[in-house]
């Protein structure tokens, strides 16, 4: 699988990042690892602005929390001290409601795509494709 291409991307973007690309890069995955990598370096190296939502937090807490891997959920924790984490408040609880209603996207994915167009975001960082039916939100995956 190719790298993403990110030459569309404006110095200063802010994207907001979904949780599988953060896992993926984090835990190694064998084929998306790769994927997702040049996003995160553009973030290391100050060219893109990276945002998170709550969801994505409790998501990437779930599975070290169940296996009992304080290690891995304190690597999650750390890497997101230096993102905006985007609470859900009633803006954006409404939009994604409008957004399950008009296009039957799931709650969590409802509440990231609702979250990203509530701080403008250039693009949305995913590895799921339900996400293509927001016509006014521009995905990378």
């Amino acid at each position: 699988m190719e790298p993403l291409d990110l030459s569309d991307l404006q110095a200063g973007a802010l994207l907001l990042i979904d949780t599988a690309p953060i896992v993926y890069l984090l835990e190694g995955h064998p084929r998306y690892a790769a994927r997702f990598r040049p996003i995160f370096e553009a973030h290391a190296a100050g060219r893109v602005i990276f945002a998170t939502t709550t969801v994505t937090l409790a998501e990437l807490l779930t599975g070290p929390l169940r296996t009992g891997n304080e290690a891995l959920a304190r690597r999650y924790r750390s890497l997101l001290q230096s993102w905006q984490l985007m609470d859900l408040d009633a803006d954006i609880a409404e939009t994604a409601a409008r957004l399950r209603a008009t296009l039957g996207l799931k709650l969590p994915d409802a509440v990231q795509a609702a979250s990203a167009l509530a701080i403008g975001a250039a693009a949305l960082v995913t590895h799921d494709r339900d996400f293509s039916r927001v016509r006014e939100l521009h995905v990378l995956s």
